[in-house]
């Protein structure tokens, strides 16, 4: 017993030593020492990762953190189907067209590589340094929409290089959510008023959209219309806003339609849904490809045709490798081919609006909600038109419809999304 006492005693004079010694050596500049629990948390807290930035100062790159896996993988999967879709429906024409059946190939994977390379550098740069260049790329998104009208042609839409062709409305797209989200995350304490939630993006989405018509390029009004209504609804924006102001242009789209002053997307109005009923030879002739899309879908069965074995590819489906060429992937995939895509794109919108919600800050979340929504409304929209429940218009698949300035933004945007993942609050490799 004397031995048990005397291990109590020594082991209550250790403990008291220790506690003196933490005491003595946190002492605060005014001679006070600093209790034990804030010195337990102050030692916590030096255990954390430190931010690579000083406050006031952004830093531009990150690298400590791994990007979410999953949504990387997925990314990879869906570019390489693409690719391979792509140039399963494009060799015929690329032959014929152009004399090379690997024309399309060659060119799309330059661009894939090239957009690859893009999104792993995008992946380590601080996302918040975008708060920074949100507006300086609204500028320059701007100035492209302007930028097009120099150069000659009946569809003023892209700004040719000679060597590539960029299109201007995909630079839009990403300024417009970018800007947004950095408006709504600055602002968000105002944002439920008119003046802060929705005139700012009301005045931009009018100056937009004023741009695109004159192009014209109306499915790049109504993704831009889609998307600006999103991101205000994100950051806290009122349903009775785009009552309002959504009667009022409506009032517009019925007077530009009764002056005539839609051009070709009356016709394509006119031919809505009636790509299988022959009307009259004109109707006939505006819904080609529509009705050939169908075909092709039609012919895909439950199983498809197998990779590579399409018909409607050989002449019969116009530029069966950009906006219709999912039409493709189901003759040649079947039904089961087209919903294991499907599902892989709904993966990727699922796995994007995870990392959105997981982010630490609100401008993150509103600006990876914003990149993720866009993949979805453009599937979303392509798989309508080729299906013949919306009018024929120019609205491309991502990772899957040919084009090399849609695909390297598209890359471009999943990068800020990886970014934003390597400090979202979720396990990462």
């Amino acid at each position: 017993m004397d031995l048990l006492r005397s291990g109590v005693k020594r082991r209550k004079k250790q403990i008291d030593r220790q506690r003196r010694d933490v005491m003595s050596s946190d002492i605060m500049s005014d001679g006070f020492a600093v209790p034990i629990q804030d010195v337990t948390k102050r030692r916590l807290a030096d255990k954390r990762p430190k931010s690579n930035h000083k406050k006031g100062k952004i830093s531009k790159f990150r690298v400590g953190a791994g990007v979410d896996m999953p949504f990387l993988i997925l990314i990879l999967v869906l570019l390489v189907c693409g690719v391979i879709m792509m140039f399963s429906a494009s060799y015929p024409i690329a032959f014929y067209g152009q004399g090379n059946s690997y024309y399309y190939l060659i060119r799309q994977g330059g661009y894939a590589l090239l957009g690859i390379a893009i999104m792993f550098v995008v992946s380590f740069f601080n996302y918040e340094y975008f708060k920074k260049l949100s507006l300086i790329i609204l500028g320059v998104g701007f100035a492209s929409l302007i930028a097009v009208f120099f150069f000659p042609s009946d569809i003023h839409r892209w700004i040719d290089f000679g060597f590539f062709n960029i299109q201007a409305s995909e630079i839009m797209k990403f300024a417009i959510i970018l800007f947004l989200a950095h408006w709504g995350a600055y602002q968000h304490k105002k944002v439920n008023t008119f003046k802060y939630g929705a005139l700012p993006p009301l005045i931009i989405f009018v100056l937009t959209a004023v741009l695109l018509y004159f192009e014209p390029h109306y499915s790049g009004i109504v993704i831009i219309a889609i998307l600006t209504s999103l991101m205000v609804i994100l950051y806290g924006g009122k349903i009775r806003w785009f009552v309002i102001i959504g009667s009022l242009l409506a009032a517009v789209v019925i007077f530009l339609a009764i002056t005539g002053k839609l051009g070709y997307a009356m016709e394509r109005l006119d031919g809505w849904g009636k790509a299988l009923e022959y009307v009259d030879d004109q109707m006939w002739d505006q819904t080609f490809q529509t009705r050939n899309s169908l075909y092709a879908i039609g012919s895909g069965g439950l199983m498809g045709l197998g990779l590579g074995q399409s018909r409607q590819k050989y002449l019969y489906l116009p530029e069966p490798q950009n906006d219709f060429v999912f039409a493709i992937v189901v003759e040649e995939l079947g039904l089961i081919g087209a919903v294991i895509v499907l599902i892989l794109f709904a993966l990727l919108i699922w796995r994007g609006f995870v990392i959105a919600m997981k982010a630490r800050d609100r401008f993150g979340t509103l600006l990876a909600a914003g990149l993720t929504a866009q993949i979805g409304i453009q599937v979303v929209l392509n798989i309508f038109v080729i299906t013949d429940w919306l009018p024929n218009t120019g609205i491309s698949l991502p990772f899957f419809s040919y084009g090399g300035s849609s695909l390297i933004m598209i890359l471009i945007q999943m990068g800020i999304i990886l970014s934003i993942s390597r400090t979202a609050n979720m396990n990462k490799v």
